[in-house]
């Protein structure tokens, strides 16, 4: 792994409560106090100007930040963020770059609302640069590697499995080892959480697998075709469009994942079949 830039922006450290007691009547009359997510607005300023307003947890703010930044395709390099400051108490986020976002107004003024949840958007020119986007070739994934991170999954422990309502993703090895995992209320937070993570410990996605529990849209394979990730892994199924876009990155999609079952969609050359582990489970 390369050394992380010396350029390392200042970052606040501003997690929130994930979660929220209330009282709740059953369907016998019986009350209980339960856990349910945490929701909350957070407003970005880039260098003083308004840009977006995010639902989120509140768990990894900064990260969350990053990754939006980064995958909005706002700034190119992490060296140009100077600094990223959170205050809950007005529930907004200054990012403060180091010499301004060329453009910032024409680049951010045709928005497109995409399908999913948690505000997930992105800003117009999504398939603009999709034809640059090389994913790795020669990465391959193991039959038994895609068990093991379902299995991984599966025992996470989890805001989830607490409250529910709520999305994760995960970043693995190519050998099944958990580097990242977060929540939050909409996947492509999520996601965002991770690329910034990624970016902050200067980490590459050729030999990576990524997980989510959401749909595999066009903007979720888009994201993480940008964070240079060959393989995509869900619960969930995809959309025709995250399919479209997966065949032309070159990406290979796996969704469905539960237990032994997956559908293999996209990229098939890269996963390495084992038969003998449905053969011994009978």
């Amino acid at each position: 792994m390369m050394p992380i830039s010396p350029l390392r922006p200042q970052l606040s450290e501003a997690s929130a409560p994930l979660t929220h007691d209330v009282e709740v009547i059953d369907e016998r009359g019986r009350r209980s106090v339960i856990a349910i997510p945490a929701e909350r607005p957070l407003t970005v300023y880039v260098d003083k100007r308004e840009l977006v307003t995010l639902m989120t947890l509140g768990g990894a703010p900064e990260a969350l930040i990053l990754g939006y930044l980064r995958n909005q395709r706002l700034v190119k390099s992490i060296a140009e963020i100077e600094s990223v400051q959170v205050d809950w108490s007005v529930d907004s986020v200054a990012v403060v770059t180091r010499n301004g976002i060329a453009d910032v107004e024409e680049r951010t003024s045709k928005k497109v609302v995409t399908t999913g949840c948690g505000q997930g958007s992105v800003f117009g020119g999504l398939m603009d640069e999709i034809d640059q986007i090389a994913l790795p070739p020669e990465a391959r994934l193991r039959q038994s590697v895609v068990y093991k991170i379902v299995d991984i999954i599966r025992t996470q422990h989890s805001i989830y499995k607490q409250a529910g309502s709520v999305h994760g993703c995960a970043l693995f090895t190519s050998q099944g080892e958990l580097l990242y995992f977060f929540e939050d209320v909409g996947r492509h937070n999520a996601v965002d959480a991770i690329a910034g993570r990624m970016w902050l410990d200067d980490v590459a996605g050729g030999d990576k697998v990524f997980y989510t529990t959401g749909r595999l849209t066009s903007e979720m394979v888009m994201k993480g075709a940008q964070m240079g990730i060959p393989f995509l892994l869900s619960r969930s199924g995809t959309t025709q469009m995250g399919h479209m876009v997966a065949e032309r990155v070159g990406m290979s999609l796996l969704s469905r994942c539960s237990g032994k079952h997956f559908l293999l969609l996209t990229g098939h050359e890269r996963l390495e079949f084992e038969p003998q582990l449905l053969a011994a489970a009978g």
